[in-house]
């Protein structure tokens, strides 16, 4: 049985004179959530941000796509992550990865480790975190991280934990998102630490379910129910057109790939709303994803979009 639909909005700021009235107006199209990213630079942080907008909102869920392991500390993730989850009554996506652009360390003096370093810290901050939200006492003693019977980060008061995102593009990371995560994003590699012409090619179709093998392998040596997991993308570009061909050679002729390519990959959503429809629908079933986040910034593209797309798939 596949997850029902549901589609989120990302957003890097607000208008500062409107932000509530916005959020609670993606709120009313439709959208199942908003997601802040995690980079330095001229943007919102997300922990204050996404708190914010849950107290604006009553039906919003609020999440982070996705943290950074490295910017903050364990124990700090999961304060933040259940103080949130309770004040929210329920509505915080903990989203996290292994981090990947480098221009971030740089300008912050963080050192940039190779990505199995920042995997395996990935992994261990996990552990501290889920037996933070689910003990008493947490004693932890890994070779990136070490607490000492600290104490659970806070009651939950009867809230479920905070579902789980994690976002990656290669083998390990999302074997490592299968064992640990409630939903999976599925995103192009980024091993150069920045996006690079060649980036989109690796989402392409034919990509995309090999990296959904590759959660399903982690889910099932992990003893889990790989059809449990939810699986996400992240679109970058969203144009509901007749006719876009002339978009999709462009993006095309950009990105090395081919146009049917670029007509059904999950970062770009082209063509008609019958079309775009059509596609969701049967990628859900090739490939398990169900849950779409797209870029805010352009409410006459929201709101298309709510009316076209969100709500005769989810609503």
């Amino acid at each position: 049985m596949p997850h029902p639909f549901r589609f989120g909005v990302q957003i890097q700021s607000l208008p500062i004179d409107s932000w509530r009235d916005d959020v609670r107006q993606l709120e009313a199209m439709g959208f199942d959530s908003v997601f802040v990213p995690d980079h330095f630079g001229n943007q919102w942080d997300p922990t204050t941000s996404i708190a914010a907008i849950a107290g604006a909102t009553e039906k919003l869920n609020v999440g982070s796509l996705v943290y950074d392991v490295d910017y903050r500390h364990p124990v700090v993730f999961a304060k933040a992550a259940a103080t949130l989850q309770v004040m929210s009554a329920g509505r915080h996506i903990f989203g996290i990865g292994a981090g990947w652009m480098e221009t971030d360390y740089v300008e912050a003096g963080m050192p940039y480790d190779r990505p199995g370093i920042r995997i395996s810290r990935l992994e261990e901050a996990l552990k501290i975190i889920t037996s933070m939200w689910e003990n008493e006492k947490t004693t932890f003693d890994g070779d990136y991280y070490s607490t000492k019977e600290i104490a659970q980060a806070t009651d939950l008061q009867g809230q479920p934990r905070p579902p789980i995102l994690i976002g990656g593009g290669g083998p390990r990371v999302l074997r490592l998102a299968g064992r640990y995560a409630d939903i999976v994003g599925i995103n192009p590699k980024l091993v150069e630490g920045k996006v690079t012409k060649d980036t989109p090619g690796d989402n392409a179709p034919e990509r995309i379910l090999e990296k959904i093998g590759w959660v399903r392998e982690g889910a099932e040596a992990a003893g889990r129910n790989p059809d449990d997991i939810e699986f996400n993308s992240l679109s970058f570009v969203t144009a509901i057109m007749d006719d876009p061909s002339r978009l999709r050679a462009g993006i095309a002729a950009n990105s090395g790939m081919s146009v049917e390519q670029v007509a059904d990959c999950p970062l770009f959503l082209t063509g008609s709303a019958q079309e775009i429809r059509e596609r969701l629908e049967k990628r859900r079933e090739e490939t398990g994803i169900s849950f779409l986040v797209i870029q805010g910034g352009d409410n006459a593209v929201l709101e298309k979009f709510a009316k076209e797309i969100v709500g005769p798939l989810a609503g």
